[in-house]
């Protein structure tokens, strides 16, 4: 590719991606609302509020890939969640169409499947069962990106990432867990495939526990390494069990399934 976009690129796996994909584009266009340091060789930064559609078509412009880590990463108000991850889903997506459709990797979350036991298994084809808002705003986000694939073409990987970290930090991770060399790979993998389209993936390692399926998408070429079974031991032994009707044993999402949503509270309060 000429030139790649990475949204939320002062984030953590936004770091992880301008770290790590430098080899899969000229110039890598990194953009956030702020943090982002200095402009490193082959890179252009931007600072972009993804709420702000004209700013967000300025982004866009001339990029061949976007790998989508932009937005609230956690839950929020609604406020907050719904300028980013909802009105600045739509602006990318727009952006997107106006700008030659370049392919997109979207970074969903388990939280958009959080309120499905840990004891049933999941496939592409499972529906949406979101554990708050931020969850909610990645079932808009994957099916926005739906839409503009059967409208105008834009093919996107709709990634439900589970937990992207250096190793597993709680026993929910050893079935979630998604290491960050599997998570480069599966971005290289989602820009070199002939044909995308716009599939559901599971962002996870091949853990020996795990509840996601991915055999619908074999053939974009991913094959992850990496198991958190290695971590097992450790992770136990850090911890006690939780009870069995604990959200963190009972819920894919864990205890996000538990957590009130965040109200809204009035300016100075």
């Amino acid at each position: 590719m000429k030139r790649l976009l990475i949204t939320g690129a002062a984030g953590g796996l936004g770091t992880v991606a301008r770290q790590r994909l430098t080899h899969m584009a000229d110039i890598l266009r990194v953009s956030d609302i702020a943090g982002l340091g200095d402009t490193r060789p082959g890179e252009e930064t931007m600072i972009c509020d993804l709420g702000d559609g004209d700013a967000v078509n300025e982004l866009v412009k001339g990029c061949d890939g976007i790998v989508h880590f932009g937005g609230i990463s956690v839950e929020d108000t609604f406020s907050k969640i719904s300028n980013a991850n909802i009105h600045g889903i739509f602006n990318l997506y727009e952006a997107a169409r106006r700008n030659g459709n370049p392919r997109i990797f979207f970074a969903s979350s388990n939280h958009a499947i959080g309120f499905y036991r840990q004891d049933q298994r999941l496939d592409a084809g499972s529906t949406f069962r979101p554990d708050g808002l931020y969850g909610v705003s990645k079932c808009f986000g994957e099916a926005m990106a739906l839409m503009y694939h059967d409208k105008y073409g834009i093919e996107t990987a709709r990634v439900r990432i589970g937990s992207c970290f250096e190793r597993p930090r709680d026993r929910r991770m050893l079935a979630t867990w998604l290491s960050r060399d599997d998570l480069v790979s599966l971005i290289e993998c989602v820009f070199v495939v002939p044909r995308l389209g716009c599939p559901v993936i599971y962002g996870v390692s091949a853990n020996d526990r795990c509840w996601w399926d991915n055999s619908a998408v074999s053939y974009i070429g991913w094959v992850p390494k990496d198991n958190a079974a290695v971590y097992r031991d450790e992770v136990e032994a850090a911890s006690e069990p939780h009870a069995a009707d604990d959200p963190a044993t009972l819920y894919q999402g864990g205890r996000f399934a538990a957590d009130p949503i965040i109200e809204e509270r009035p300016e100075g309060k």
